[in-house]
């Protein structure tokens, strides 16, 4: 008997601990609070697994290559409508999303996605420019202007102290907004322009970086990004723990910049669907929503977080923007199959070079 006990003893300590359930989320690098994530699962008895991205063309790539197993996507307006387009999306259950009257209706019912059959805003960000404050007042550069970026007569003064965003959408919307076109120019004239412009700048930048840059920000190896605002806002929040004696400022372009409004959307095979609604409804509460601003620097489009936002942040115009800065954002659109396979072709040989 005594033997049978400790045989049925080692059985029980060798099984595997019951698995808890799993969200599988897909999210943009630095885009949801470890609070929020800690708070979600306490609520849904569940585990979070997060797989990270930088950028959207980064994760169509991924889907369009046969990635599967996730619940929970959150792509950019103009993702969200390829995705749309490629049939990759299973449609909400609204009465699962009671939250979903939170959200301001500005952000609702777009021409990708009327009624919102398929996506609901999550936050929202610029593509602007970042930088070092204590540089770039000790080297008398322009800090509200496309040009820092793109002008070898600025750049010659912080060259390799620059990194600009691995992503061609970002990056053509940038230069094309700098030579005075909209971002969402598809003249094949006008993006070779835009091209030429990235090309000779390229020399005097240290990297294409969606990801790290804040960290080289917030050490100071880095003085001036083009990049995500929630990113910079991070950037800056890092260096002030770590005691630096500089700021990384948000600086926006008067020539314009590309707002991106992020949704929340559901992949025609995710194992849980019935989590992903319980996740999506959750962040479209207020507070938890407020979190994302507070904690990471996001726009946002809930209207219940607004009182929950500290005042500091509304005051910062890349992250509440004015409506004289708000006239030159724009979001970007999706390309048709041969418009994305030139830019590709032109983004490949900028990196060859």
């Amino acid at each position: 008997m005594k033997r049978l006990a400790a045989l049925m003893l080692s059985a029980l300590v060798a099984l595997p601990a019951i698995a808890k359930d799993q969200l599988h989320l897909y999210n943009w690098n630095n885009y949801i609070a470890p609070e929020t994530v800690k708070r979600f699962e306490e609520f849904c008895k569940c585990q979070v697994v997060q797989t990270y991205y930088s950028d959207n063309e980064e994760m169509l790539a991924k889907l369009a290559a046969g990635a599967k197993g996730y619940d929970v996507i959150v792509p950019t307006g103009n993702a969200v409508q390829a995705l749309i387009r490629g049939n990759r999306l299973q449609p909400l259950d609204r009465a699962q999303l009671p939250n979903i009257k939170n959200v301001d209706p500005v952000f609702l019912d777009t021409k990708f996605d009327p009624g919102n059959k398929f996506s609901v805003p999550y936050a929202m960000s610029t593509t602007i420019i970042g930088y070092n404050d204590e540089k770039m007042k000790e080297l008398g550069l322009p800090t509200d202007t496309w040009a820092v970026i793109f002008d070898p007569k600025h750049l010659e003064k912080v060259k390799r102290r620059v990194t600009v965003l691995d992503s061609p959408n970002e990056l053509f919307a940038a230069a094309l907004i700098y030579l005075g076109y909209s971002a969402n120019d598809t003249d094949e004239k006008h993006w070779k322009e835009a091209a030429d412009l990235i090309r000779k700048a390229k020399p005097y930048w240290a990297a294409f970086n969606a990801s790290s840059y804040i960290k080289e920000l917030t050490v100071g190896n880095i003085w001036l990004v083009h990049g995500y605002s929630n990113d910079i806002f991070q950037a800056n929040l890092d260096a002030q723990a770590a005691g630096r004696k500089f700021r990384i400022v948000q600086g926006m372009p008067k020539e314009g910049a590309v707002l991106a409004v992020d949704s929340m959307v559901i992949p025609k095979d995710a194992p849980r669907a019935d989590l992903a609604h319980k996740f999506i409804n959750f962040m479209l509460d207020g507070k938890n929503s407020a979190e994302l601003t507070n904690l990471i620097g996001s726009g946002n489009p809930n209207m219940d977080a607004a009182r929950y936002i500290k005042p500091e942040l509304k005051a910062l115009p890349a992250v509440f923007p004015p409506k004289d800065v708000q006239a030159r954002l724009v979001q970007l659109q999706d390309l048709t199959a041969a418009q994305r396979r030139l830019r590709s072709r032109m983004w490949t040989e900028i990196k060859a070079r």
